[in-house]
């Protein structure tokens, strides 16, 4: 199997498209946009498509139709062709004037008969035949108002968003959370007539909601099509709650029986639940560059895992703010551009000082290559420094064309460096580790009292200060790091007090984030009352207890957070290098929290004849590809510790980490906040 599955993966996937889309109007939703954008790139589909009237339009209810004289189109979608996604697609065609339309969907056939209630045993009758996408190619000829017109609807796996040859995103499943404790009750009140869950531990598919049995359903459809393209027959692990219910889904996914058979290769997948480890997540400790770009720089429109760079340095254009939307935004992912790619895995590899002294050796050699007067200078990489070898660049159009990808990483490197956010994260960092100190040596309620000083209203704060949602982002490390709490009077003490002084701050705001109107449930503090306030930080403190307890049921990784002694200061050891080291650890033992999810009969089979004569059960580290799946978001210092790791504790093994989306500190309050973890929108 070659190392750059993934990405090999996605642009098989992505040729299928390009063959259909010649002379076409395009229409792509967000998610398939995304892993076009890091598979392919968008001018690989626009020299597919061709022709000077043809367009790329985002799939939409406000879409554009076709005119009269675009008589194709192709709409290519990542969710279920099901309830609103089917009315925007009749919208869309009947106000056009298509007499041949194309349906990619990322979702398979399988999954369309499980939406659509057809029980397994019938679904599995229908085997080559797919009921659901005709009846969909009937539709839209007829929406196009003749039946001889041609229609086509048919499946491809465009899961991923291949970030490097080892590591790729699924932006479908970007929303896709672990449940928190709290979560229970809400699963136990919409079962009045079953059983009750005591706890995230009794959580299996039969407790969940149907749209995020649905939704995970398609990620394991999505998933079993890697699979078949590595050429492996998979063994299922899971850390944690939601894990559990996607391996065990993953390894008794009945479309896949056959595959398995045949598979020449094995490969263990192992998913691990994020919110066993928050600490990770919002910490500044990742000493890399690209971790720093995607907390800086603004979000690329419409992508989950990319940023906006800001190209306008390289114009004529005067620098007012009002002009930064007249030029398109640079962007990270650069699948077109082998030296900007060759530059991008090294940022991804390297620490931060290594990873900016590289892009100063990138743009000096482009620069040499192209002639410009450049002026060398060593010592310490500078914002200005990388500039000045930027602005060389700007009256050349060749050399623009030539170097387009380089200069992009490059405007984000030095815009990062520059932006206030940086110098903040070197703040950040000294806090966690003070924090990391206190926890050791003092009660919970003596390390909430440290923060409580630094809870400042917008009147009294500087950029030096904390704002309200970077606060968040410490009590969220500060919960995550600590673990299980011993719930006191000193410490129902302290948090009255920080949650009465964050109250008063939400109160206080002359404009309410996005963040905040989600949280408190309002879209200005104008109407925003300190007893709604209050509410509103009560509810968020059960979700930080929440956050606290999730490690309660492990019994081998039941803490990230290792006490200091003479020699050594106390530090975080993140849960992910834990789970890594027990699978590679020399002896193989069994792992409590490691579960091996069996697939069937047969394993039920070897553990009844376990009983009588010994039966090795499956081990993580028995195969030669390792997929590691953290549901929930990964740091790209997270991806390259694992990969590291598993070069050391076991060369030859191939590494795939896979994650919902890449994280920066602030996506963790957005994404533990968000009201639809147990009802996700499925696009109908």
């Amino acid at each position: 199997m070659s190392v750059s599955g993934v990405l090999s993966f996605t642009q098989q996937g992505w040729e299928q498209v390009l063959a259909k889309v010649k002379r076409a109007v395009v229409y792509l939703d967000s998610a398939c946009a995304e892993s076009l954008h890091w598979g392919c790139g968008s001018t690989r589909l626009l020299e597919a498509v061709g022709g000077p009237d043809c367009h790329l339009r985002e799939f939409e209810p406000d879409a554009v139709g076709g005119g009269a004289k675009q008589p194709k189109a192709v709409f290519v979608l990542s969710c279920l062709l099901k309830g609103r996604t089917v009315e925007i697609l009749r919208d869309i065609i009947c106000r056009s004037h298509f007499q041949y339309c194309v349906v990619v969907t990322a979702v398979s056939h399988a999954v369309h008969l499980t939406a659509n209630h057809v029980p397994a045993a019938a679904a599995a009758e229908m085997e080559g035949q797919q009921p659901v996408f005709e009846q969909l190619e009937e539709k839209l000829c007829e929406w196009m108002g003749n039946m001889n017109y041609t229609a086509e609807v048919f499946h491809v796996p465009l899961l991923l968003a291949p970030v490097a040859s080892h590591f790729a995103l699924t932006p479908a499943f970007a929303s896709l959370f672990p449940l928190l404790p709290q979560d229970v009750h809400l699963l136990n009140s919409a079962r009045p007539d079953k059983r009750k869950l005591g706890s995230l531990g009794d959580v299996d598919a039969s407790a969940l909601t149907p749209e995020l049995l649905l939704q995970i359903r398609c990620l394991v459809s999505g998933l079993s099509s890697l699979c078949e393209h590595l050429g492996v027959r998979e063994e299922c692990f899971a850390v944690g709650s939601l894990s559990r219910v996607i391996a065990a889904d993953l390894a008794n996914y009945a479309p896949a029986k056959n595959r398995k058979k045949t598979a020449a290769g094995r490969a263990s997948v192992v998913f691990m639940d994020r919110t066993l480890d928050l600490t990770g997540a919002v910490g500044h400790h990742g000493d890399n560059l690209v971790e720093k770009i995607i907390s800086a720089l603004p979000q690329l429109p419409g992508h989950t895992n990319d940023v906006m760079v800001n190209m306008i340095e390289l114009t004529a254009l005067q620098t007012e703010k009002e002009n930064c939307n007249v030029v398109a935004p640079g962007c990270l992912a650069q699948s077109n551009d082998t030296t900007a790619k060759a530059l991008w895995e090294a940022l991804l590899n390297t620490k931060h000082k290594e990873a900016v002294m590289e892009v100063r050796r990138h743009l000096v050699e482009a620069a040499s290559r192209e002639n410009l007067p450049i002026k060398m200078s060593m010592g310490r990489v500078t914002p200005g420094q990388l500039m000045s070898y930027i602005q060389l660049f700007k009256n050349n159009l060749k050399a623009l064309m030539n170097h387009c990808g380089l200069l992009q990483l490059g405007l984000a490197t030095a815009q990062t460096l520059k932006h206030p956010q940086t110098a903040k994260w070197d703040n950040f960092l000294a806090f966690e580790r003070l924090l990391l100190q206190s926890i050791g040596e003092s009660a919970m309620s003596v390390v909430l009292n440290q923060l409580l000083p630094m809870i400042k209203p917008v009147t009294q704060r500087t950029n030096e200060d904390y704002s309200p949602e970077e606060l968040l982002i410490l009590l969220i490390y500060i919960y995550s790091v600590t673990g299980e709490l011993t719930v006191d009077k000193d410490l129902g003490e302290a948090e009255e007090k920080v949650k009465k002084a964050l109250a008063e701050v939400f109160c206080e705001e002359s404009e309410l984030s996005p963040l905040l109107q989600k949280i408190t449930d309002w879209d200005s503090s104008i109407n925003l009352t300190f007893h709604k306030s209050k509410n509103s930080v009560d509810k968020l403190f059960t979700s930080l207890r929440d956050i606290a307890g999730a490690r309660s049921l492990m019994k081998q990784f039941k803490s990230v957070y290792v006490p200091g002694n003479h020699t050594h200061q106390a530090s975080y050891k993140p849960l992910l290098k834990q789970v890594v080291e027990e699978i590679f650890h020399p002896e193989r033992p069994d792992s409590i929290d490691i579960e091996h999810m069996s697939s069937g009969l047969t394993d039920l089979l070897k553990t009844g004849f376990s009983m009588f004569m010994k039966v090795s059960r499956p081990h993580p580290s028995d195969y030669p590809v390792l997929i590691l799946f953290v549901v929930g978001g990964v740091t790209v210092s997270e991806v390259k510790m694992v990969k590291d790791l598993v070069a050391s504790l076991k060369p030859g093994t191939q590494v795939i980490v896979l994650s919902t989306r890449l994280l920066k500190p602030l996506n963790i309050p957005e994404l533990l906040f968000a009201t639809d973890r147990l009802h996700p929108d499925l696009g109908f």
